[in-house]
Parts: C-alpha cells; structure tokens; sequence
C-alpha cells in the first residue's frame, strides 16, 4: 500500500457518532463547488461522517444558508464571514471545543473569501484556523484582475498574521488557493512567476505545506481539467509551527461519487508535539 493509500484507510468517513481524540485536531478542507441544495445536504452528510473537528469549506454559494443549516444540523457551529454580494464564500465549520469567530482581520480584498476562528478545544488549546478561497483566473475581460489583488492582500497580511491573531497555539491556513507549487507534476505553463510567489510566501512567512512535510516526493492532485484530465493540486493546508503536523492526505472518494470536482484534503495536528 502506498503512503496516499494507507492515509485514505485512515481518513475515509466511517459514520457513527464523532468523538474528539484529546492533544489532537483534524482539520479538512473541501471545495463544495456551489452546490445545489440537494447536494449540499449529501455533502454536510459526508462530512459529518468524517472524522474532521474543524472544516474549510470553500466555493459556498452566496449566503451558505443550505450548507450552514446542514452542518448545524450534524452539530456544527458554523462560521460565515459578512458580506460578498452574489460572490462565493469561505466558512468554517467546527465541532467540539469553542469556535470563537475573528471578524476584525482579513485580506483588504474580497473579505468574504476568508474566514478566521479561534478554537478553544475542550482539553485546553488553542488553534487559529485560516480559510481561503483563492479566485480562478477568470473570464477574459478580467483575467486574472480578481485573482491577483486576492492573491496580493493575503500575502500581505501572512508576515504579521500570527502576531495580529496574538496566537497562543499553532495556526492552520487552508483552502482552495488556485495555484499549484512550484515544481509541480505535470508541469502547467499556464501559470506565472506571480502566482508561484504566492505559494512561496506561506512558507516565506514560516507556515509549512502540510502535504509536503509528510510526503516529500509523492504527486498527487485536488482537481482534475475536464477536457485534459491533468491533475492540479489546488487545496492546500499551511501550517505553523508545521512539527504539529503528523499526517496529511488528499481524499478522492467525494471527487470520484461527483459530490464536488474536488478531492477532500485533511490533516492530523498533534497539538502536544510542540
């Protein structure tokens, strides 16, 4: 069995009743891919099977009232920054320990794609989780506009974003980034010096790829072009200090059951390890 293999037996949804594992935090991010509300309450279902205490959801539709009202029907709180018009959404959704919501720090544009909690954990820490929903690159008339002024206000904020949460514990970043690292297989010529700068800032800020501190030379992808078939790997999890991060893994099984066009990501924090 190879290393994404063994992970997904490990991560893959199960059912029954959730349970909290003491000194640890699972943490899963999912491009929901506007669902409709049919779907969205197979998709709240799914999660709620998983294992997950805290989920990034990105690519919410405007308002995320279907999501919101499943997940809090499973037990979750849900937390949904303000604003955003008829744009797509980040929220995070929480279960187990305290979500206190942080409203006075995100990206200078497009807010409504970020969303940022404190989670007091029942057994006493405290973790700042981060979520994005980077924008695509757009149609032809603004190519690329959204994205990079997205792309820029979160790298601007990454240098001090510790320090402004005044984080007691680790701080998680994750979400549907829209870029792929540098070095990435395939290749994808379609992507610029800037956006390879964007993936480079997080760790330019000490927050380590999850992914790749625990598989450094495994290839794997979140979404897949639909004409190509190439794999991207879109959704990432940063995290800091990235020692606390003990596994990490994509999940295929929502992607391949056309519950969204992208794989599931989660990732094990072992909160005494630092």
């Amino acid at each position: 069995m190879n290393p994404v293999d063994e992970q997904f037996s490990l991560f893959a949804p199960a059912g029954g009743e959730h349970h909290a594992e003491p000194g640890l935090l699972r943490v899963l991010t999912w491009n929901l891919q506007h669902a409709s509300p049919e779907r969205t309450m197979r998709q709240a279902d799914w999660i709620a099977a998983s294992d997950a205490d805290v989920a990034v959801l990105t690519e919410i539709s405007p308002g995320a009232s279907a999501i919101t009202q499943a997940l809090t029907g499973h037990g979750f709180t849900v937390h949904v920054p303000e604003g955003g018009g008829g744009d797509y959404l980040t929220i995070i959704a929480s279960r187990g320990g305290k979500a206190e919501p942080v409203t006075d720090i995100a990206p200078s544009y497009l807010p409504h794609r970020c969303a940022v909690i404190r989670l007091h954990t029942d057994d006493g820490h405290i973790v700042s989780v981060v979520g994005l929903y980077v924008p695509s690159r757009g149609p032809q008339e603004r190519r690329n506009v959204d994205k990079r002024a997205f792309q820029d206000a979160v790298a601007a904020m990454l240098p001090s974003l510790a320090d402004d949460l005044e984080a007691a514990g680790p701080v998680v970043i994750a979400g549907d980034l829209n870029v792929v690292e540098p070095g990435h297989q395939p290749h994808h010529k379609v992507f610029g010096a800037w956006e390879y700068g964007f993936y480079r800032a997080f760790e330019d800020a000490g927050y380590g790829d999850a992914f790749r501190r625990c598989h450094p030379e495994t290839s794997d992808h979140s979404w897949y072009g639909r004409r190509s078939h190439a794999g991207y790997r879109f959704d990432h999890i940063f995290c800091s200090p990235q020692e606390v991060v003990t596994s990490c893994c994509y999940l295929h099984d929502p992607r391949i059951s056309n519950l969204s066009d992208h794989a599931a990501m989660t990732a094990t924090l072992t909160l005494t390890a630092h």
